[in-house]
Order: C-alpha cells, then structure tokens, then sequence
C-alpha cells in the first residue's frame, strides 16, 4: 500500500473515527489521569477476582406483610409499632413493611387484635427501602475513597422483595470490610439522664446535612452537622428535661449505632447557653486532637452522612480473596488473553495465507479491544467474567471480520467497485442481524443484579456494539484498499 492509499485511507471518516477511539481510550487508561505505578494497568479498575479483597452478603431483618382489614390502618400501624417496638412503612393500601425479623406466628395475635388478619408475609424489603440501603451504602464506601465496591441487592426465586444485599470492595481486607459496612444499623442520638441510663432525642433521618471534618484554633477536630426544625426542638427539649443544659457533664450527649456507642461527650457551655434561648440547629461534635482525633471525626462524619441504614441486617456469608492470589489470577488472564489473540491469528493465517489480510483483521481487533476496556474504564469492573466476555469478544470479533473477507472475496480474486458493495452491505446485513440478536440475549442479564452475568452481559453488549457501529465499517474500507493493490 503505496503513501497516498495510506493517505486516503485515514481520511476515511470511518478509519479516522477507529483511530480516534483508540488514541482516546489510551488516553483514558494511561493519561487521564496519568498512574504510572500501575503500569500497563493504567486506570482500568479491577474488581475482587483480580484485585484481592472480601465480599459480605447481609440479611434485611424485615417482612412485607399483606393485608386485609375493616378497621382503622393508622391503628393497626401504631399497634404494630408499640407492640414490636419497630418502624411500620406503608408501602401502599395492602402492604406493610415492618422493619424487624419476626415471624408470622406473632404477628398474627397483633393483628386479630386490631381487627385485622394476614394475606401474605414474605421476608425482606420494598423497593424502596432497598434502594434507600443501597444508596446509604454507596454514600458509606465513597466516603472512604473505595470507588471500586459494587453493590447488589438480591431477590430469592419465588418472591417479590430483595432479601438480601451483596456488597463486593476489592483491595479491602475482610476485618476492614465487616467494620465498614457489617456494623450498620439504627443510628440514634441519646441524651444521659441517672447513672448510665440514656433518653431517645432523635434519629438520623433528623440530620439534614453534615460538613467536613474541621480543626479549631485549639487543634480540637470535630464535625458539624444540622438538624430538621423538628429535630432541633426535640433537641432542645430533651437537653432542658434530662438536666444537660444544666449540668452538661453529668448529662453527655450519645450517639448510638447499632447499640454501639460510636460517641458520648457533654454539651459544650456555649451551646448550653443557646438551647436555653431556642432551639438550635447547627451542631458540632467534637472529637479529640492528633491523628486519632482525625480519625474519629472522619468515622463519625460517614455515620452521621450515611445516617442509619432504615433497616437491620445481619452478615449472613462472606468471603475473601487474598491480594496474592488475585494478581495470580490477573497474570493468568492477561495470558490467556494473548494466547487466546495469538489462537485466533494462526486460524485466519492458515485460512488465507496472506500476511496483507490477516494483519489489518488482528489490528483491527485488537483496536476494538483498546475502545472497548477505554470505555469500560469508566462504567464496569475488570473481574474474570468481563474477562471472558473480552475473550468472548475477540472471538465473535473475528468472525465477523471473516464473514466480511468471504463476502467481498469473488473467486479468490479482486470484485469490482459495484459488486464490491454489493457484497459488503450483504455482510453488514449479517453482522447486524447476529449483533441484534446477541444484545436481545444479554440485555436481561445486563439489567439484572446478579454481579458476575451482568459484567460479562455488559461487556459483550458493548462490544457488538463497537464493532457494528465502528470497527466493521473501518475494516470493510481498509480491506477494499488492501484487495484493490
């Protein structure tokens, strides 16, 4: 291929726009923003099979009940509460979602009580509790920097409500991930009244913002916070009645997390001095100095942030992959990937036993592998399913890459212009029926949270669709320059 073929070729909008998504998604991978620690790796992100790190799978300690009743619903609501001393949602007009894991047996006695009786009861949560749990959880693990979790609610087969939620943290070791997410519950603000015994304020849906951990002029850390208008009258008025305005050392402020402690300190004199004048909306909790005054302060900013899960969970499985093993396993993809390259460009050689073909067709697939992990960068995890759907993609990537070649060949010899086109558009026809078809397939696992099918889902939807809508177009030009010399 003489300069000026060359020339025109990459003048061609459809190899200009090949070569630009490849030098793009280097761009992305290595220098956006540049990591030269990782090396090869660039940016790409790595999920638990590669990386090493835990999963934790945890249990709503929740029950959707339907029912039926001829009395009042507020009553049987209020009944419920005081009865199991639990939150009860109404998720519509025949739905009850009661956040505590008790059985059906002794729900049955409270609602013959209150006039009313059981249609269905059925564990876990609605829809929107669940969606609720799994934003608290993602704001959890950001505020971490662990933008590499992945979070999954799951429904058992048979039932109508998520269960259950898998959250996944590469690079986390399994202490870490049970201290990060396995301990969240109720997050409740006390105040101390006699000895030990403390007085409900407030919980953490009164908490309507929450700032950055800050250092005063006296290096004490600590982080501010505000309340609803509700919540800073219930505040005030249980600081007035427990004696805390008072005497705040003997009456300390305590916030609750899952019936921990996560922090117990007295008012500070000049808040004191405000509550007795009105009600006090924006709160700062003081933490210690040093490092682990830092600590503290950026542990108690994720609770109060996050608030309280609106539901219990119990871990229920778990499991780690160690750091080690990871890269082995990485290593090991990495090697059948290029074996898998080195497979493919031995078959198309032994078909064509021509150099001048069977390049520019393993060129072009390698340049949709590059699109394809540029864009996944942003969107997936690498974990060993991707993987397979990379592999998975070179291979059907090949395919239709012969199907092109066979087509536009006319028997072994050059076609003309006209019939040149005539057969590409047939083989185009192909390809887009196939890829229909293949994005039909995986788009139910691509939509479901089941973690492993949905990555391979999601990875080979894209690259069907890379490959129809550019690298397909580019190799039919690139191989009508090559087949006219």
């Amino acid at each position: 291929m003489n300069k000026e073929t060359l020339t025109n070729l990459v003048k061609d909008w459809r190899v200009a726009l090949l070569l630009l998504l490849v030098i793009g998604s280097l761009v992305s991978i290595y220098l956006a923003p540049p990591n030269p620690e990782k090396g090869l790796e660039g940016n790409l992100q790595f999920g638990l099979d590669l990386q090493g790190g835990s999963w934790l799978q945890m249990e709503f300690q929740s029950v959707v009940v339907a029912y039926s009743t001829d009395g009042s619903v507020g009553d049987l609501i209020e009944n419920l509460r005081t009865g199991l001393e639990t939150e009860v949602i109404q998720i519509d007009e025949n739905h009850l979602e009661i956040r505590k894991n008790v059985s059906r047996a002794d729900l049955e006695p409270i609602f013959a009580a209150s006039g009313a009786s059981i249609v269905t009861y059925q564990e876990g949560v609605s829809p929107f509790t669940a969606d609720e749990v799994k934003r608290i959880l993602n704001e959890k693990v950001n505020a971490l920097g662990m933008q590499d979790a992945r979070i999954n609610l799951l429904t058992p087969t048979g039932s109508e409500y998520p269960q259950y939620v898998r959250i996944e943290l590469a690079g986390v070791d399994m202490a870490t991930a049970q201290e990060i997410v396995g301990t969240q519950g109720l997050f409740e603000i006390r105040v101390q009244t006699t000895g030990n015994e403390t007085e409900h304020v407030l919980y953490g849906d009164q908490i309507t913002s929450v700032g950055v951990p800050q250092r005063d002029t006296y290096g004490q850390w600590g982080v501010g916070f505000s309340l609803t208008d509700a919540g800073a009258e219930a505040f005030r008025a249980a600081a007035i009645e427990s004696g805390a305005v008072d005497n705040p050392n003997a009456h300390h402020l305590v916030m609750i997390l899952d019936n921990e402690t996560v922090y117990s300190a007295p008012l500070s004199g000049e808040l004191a001095g405000q509550i007795r004048s009105g009600p006090v909306s924006s709160l700062s909790a003081s933490t210690g100095t040093g490092d682990s005054g830092r600590e503290d302060a950026m542990t108690l900013q994720i609770h109060l942030r996050a608030g309280a899960l609106p539901v219990k969970v119990d871990i229920v499985g778990s499991g780690s992959v160690p750091a080690a093993l990871g890269e082995q396993f990485k290593m090991t993809v990495a090697l059948a990937g290029i074996i898998a390259l080195l497979a493919v460009g031995v078959m198309v050689y032994y078909r064509y036993r021509e150099p001048s073909i069977v390049l520019p067709m393993l060129a072009v697939n390698f340049a949709e592998i590059v699109i394809l992990l540029g864009i996944s960068r942003f969107i997936i995890q690498l974990d060993l399913a991707t993987i397979a759907g990379l592999i998975a993609v070179v291979g059907t990537g090949i395919d239709q890459l012969i199907i092109i070649t066979d087509e536009v060949l006319h028997e072994g010899r050059v076609p003309s212009q006209n019939l040149y086109l005539k057969r590409y558009g047939r083989a185009l026809r192909i390809i887009a029926i196939s890829a229909a078809t293949v994005v039909i397939a995986m788009l139910p696992l691509a939509l479901m949270d089941l973690s492993t099918l949905r990555g391979f889902a999601i990875i080979t939807i894209l690259g069907v669709l890379i490959g129809i809508l550019v690298t397909r177009p580019a190799y039919g030009k690139i191989i009508m320059a090559i087949l006219s010399k």
